[in-house]
């Protein structure tokens, strides 16, 4: 009876050791064989450019070289890679070597002279020659993160360095090139140690253990989860070699935290401690690596360095016993002082842009699949102009509550606004702040929200005017009360000041914002004209077809406002909306490509004759104060309020940027104040920042504008003579077929009579025509 017992006994003991061997068995299968790791993608910034002219102190040249993870050093004799080395008049960089999509950049030392804030020369330091550009690399914007919220970067074990795949073993399973999983020695060991210490000192796991516990176990320390560990381990030992389970090993670890983000692997520790690829690691950094993972938090280096050097000095000691480095390596290594790179928090003053990206990529690039694939986006942001942007909104709609009750908070309800720059040659989003705080509204104003346009709509009405010839810059407009029959009635436009102003010259009606001048060019040119004008250039938002649109009656997303503004500024060509250039995946594989495009929509001539106008609002209209705020160069611009003071616009451009800026409620109330008040000021201090004041380049004036004298009251070609005079653009053949003195009566022909030059018809009026 008892042998039968002791039969059926084992033969139970039996089926549930079997049946818990074939559970953990296709548990570690599915691991190994399906995703090992969910890697984030990460999204990259545009490289910094580096050339002689520029002031470094506008680009924060120190701020991104430290960000960067480079290394200050004390002279720039012999200077390591990814070290850098500043005095008043010299900057050298041992710039790293790094892949974009678009270059190649090997490793190189840059020498430069510097003028105060300005590099004044740049040289090769190895060749002397001189260097007219230079990139350095990408920084990091952000991460797509899943549930985890941790960051690694994966290395194949061929890309680690010996040295750290032998400092990793000594210190952390010094047989587990023998082992099956298990280390009986170890495990008598820490035993006989933990029973001398009364309590548990040392651990018994092995590396192929630790790798167990982290991919398919809890933290706790309880008998059974030590059964299910050190299964898994023979499991994982018998079913994959050892190459593969100690890559996995160096992919897990968890290394440290860069801000809320955990930091898992080798990879992403080398990025965070030391600046650089794995690959590039020395010996005694390699050592500081696997010294780390004990604990990683309380051996930190940059809070704790002598805790760090001596577990760091500890591995070396162990490597040089177990024959696993020299002794002289050893000394060099030991000798070598702690220096670890600045620790940067990953930015999150891009967040908004970040999400506006993803709305970009195509639909296959969901949450999950960014949150694990590991991509490398390469996108357009300026991280230095997109941290201006975010604390530029930020400080500027805490002034303008404190100055103004009007803007103050209600309850929950605080002012909001938003600042989006694009290049306007190429469409690309060099900075997107959706709102003042992401943490409290993830709704996203710049592309997101549509909201009233008000004047800012009024410059593709006086294009459509230009285009269609209607208009020319030397024209007068009329400014008096109008009634346009709409149904249910009459609409009666009203100027801001709530008066009329009679005839008044066209640059004039722009300048100063007059709606009712606006109004009737509207309708002398046609609503449906002016609606398409304004799709040509960008808008996509539906538009409608009443005689308000020409004031700007349209619900405007900031981002359709800066292309439409862009494609003026860039000559007539519309560029297409880029985040992004390029996505790469793990191995280097470009899997997505947003390429620059444009479309020629409007004559550069006509773009060039609105830019005019639009630099007179900057100058000598509602943008002035601009001029009064320190701003200098070439700025072309229009203030714009909407009905009842509900939302404040600033859209502006210079030869290289095109910056919108809307400040109002989520839920639509009276601001109190001109759009000059309240959106120009957050424009105006974040162009200063930006340019520090000088805004480089001009506008190029095409071929086919020319620039002549008229008389200013008339309109006419002002000839030797002529009383008063004044300088004016004009399309070639639209020029002023009346003359002064001796105004001619003769119009310009519509059907393109009064396009031939005004020399000709200067000559017919003192000749008389040709005979025909």
């Amino acid at each position: 009876m008892l042998g039968l017992s002791l039969f059926v006994t084992s033969l139970v003991f039996g089926f549930l050791t079997a049946r818990h061997f074939i559970e953990m068995d296709a548990i570690v299968r599915e691991r190994f064989e399906g995703r090992l790791f969910r890697v984030p993608s990460k999204v990259l910034s545009a490289p910094t450019i580096l050339y002689p002219g520029l002031d470094w102190k506008q680009i924060d040249l120190r701020g991104a070289l430290r960000r960067l993870g480079y290394r200050e050093a004390a002279s720039a004799q012999g200077l390591a890679l990814g070290r850098y080395h500043w005095s008043d008049r010299r900057v050298t960089v041992h710039r790293r070597p790094f892949e974009h999509p678009s270059r190649a950049e090997p490793a190189r030392v840059i020498a430069m002279r510097m003028a105060g804030p300005i590099i004044e020369e740049m040289r090769d330091a190895q060749t002397g020659r001189e260097i007219g550009a230079v990139f350095l690399e990408p920084e990091l914007v952000g991460s797509y993160y899943g549930p985890t919220h941790e960051q690694r970067e994966l290395a194949r074990l061929d890309s680690v360095p010996a040295h750290l795949v032998e400092a990793v073993i000594a210190v952390e399973d010094q047989r587990f090139m023998t082992h099956p999983g298990i280390d009986w020695r170890r495990i008598g060991g820490a035993l006989i140690a933990n029973l001398k210490a009364g309590g548990i000192t040392q651990g018994g796991s092995t590396l192929t253990q630790q790798l167990a516990k982290n991919f398919f176990l809890t933290p706790d320390r309880k008998l059974w989860r030590k059964v299910q560990e050190a299964t898994m381990a023979v499991i994982m030992e018998a079913r994959y070699d050892k190459e593969l389970i100690l890559e996995a090993y160096l992919n897990e670890i968890y290394l440290g935290q860069r801000g809320g983000t955990a930091i898992h692997g080798v990879g992403e520790g080398a990025r965070l401690y030391f600046g650089k690829n794995v690959r590039d690691l020395a010996l005694h950094e390699s050592a500081l690596i696997a010294a780390l993972i004990q604990s990683p938090n309380w051996l930190s280096p940059h809070r704790q360095p002598d805790r760090a050097q001596t577990r760091r000095d500890l591995v070396l000691k162990l490597m040089r016993e177990q024959g696993r480095i020299s002794e002289g390596a050893y000394q060099r290594a030991v000798a070598q002082r702690l220096r670890v790179a600045t620790v940067t928090p990953e930015p999150r003053e891009a967040r908004y842009f970040l999400d506006a990206l993803q709305r970009q990529l195509p639909d296959f690039y969901d949450g999950g699949t960014l949150a694990t694939e590991g991509l490398q986006i390469y996108s357009t942001l300026d991280l230095r102009m997109q941290r201006l942007a975010t604390r530029t909104l930020v400080e500027e709609l805490e002034r303008l509550e404190k100055a103004h009750e009007s803007l103050a908070a209600k309850g929950s309800e605080v002012l909001q606004g938003c600042i989006i720059a694009l290049r306007p040659q190429t469409g690309e989003v060099l900075a997107l702040a959706g709102g003042r705080s992401y943490s409290r509204s993830q709704y996203d104003r710049c592309s997101q929200a549509r909201r009233p346009a008000g004047s800012v709509f009024k410059p593709f009405v006086y294009l459509t005017a230009i285009q269609n010839g209607t208009l020319t810059l030397g024209d007068w407009l009329d400014d008096s009360p109008l009634e346009v029959p709409v149904p249910g009635g009459k609409w009666t436009p009203r100027n801001f000041d709530r008066k009329f102003h009679g005839r008044v010259p066209a640059r004039t009606a722009l300048e100063k914002s007059y709606n009712v001048a606006a109004a009737r060019l509207g309708q002398q040119v046609g609503i449906d004209r002016v609606a398409k004008m304004a799709h040509s250039l960008g808008i996509e938002s539906t538009l409608p077809r009443v005689p308000s649109l020409a004031i700007g009656a349209a619900d405007l997303a900031p981002i359709e406002l800066a292309r439409a503004y862009a494609t003026i500024a860039n000559g007539g060509i519309r560029p297409r909306i880029r985040t992004f250039e390029d996505v790469v995946d793990p191995a280097g594989g470009t899997v997505e490509r947003q390429p620059i495009t444009f479309d020629r929509v409007i004559d550069g001539g006509s773009a060039y004759l609105v830019t005019s106008m639009l630099e007179g609002v900057v100058n000598q209209g509602t943008a002035a104060s601009l001029r009064r705020q320190g701003l200098a160069g070439p700025i072309a611009g229009k203030t714009g309020t909407s009905n009842d003071y509900k939302d404040a616009w600033f859209v502006g451009f210079t030869p290289e940027l095109v910056v919108v800026v809307w400040v109002g409620f989520d839920t639509p109330r009276n601001l109190g104040l001109a759009s000059s008040r309240v959106a120009l000021p957050v424009w105006a201090r974040f162009m200063k920042e930006v340019t520090g004041g000088r805004i480089r380049g001009r506008f190029l004036r095409p071929p086919e504008v020319v620039e002549l004298e008229i008389h200013p009251e008339s309109g006419a070609l002002a000839l030797a003579g002529c009383p008063e005079r004044r300088s004016e653009l004009y399309l070639r053949g639209t020029e002023p077929a009346a003359t002064c003195p001796e105004w001619s009566s003769r119009p310009r022909n519509p059907e393109g009579g009064g396009r031939r030059g005004w020399l000709e018809r200067l000559f017919d009026d003192i000749l008389g025509p040709e005979a025909p």
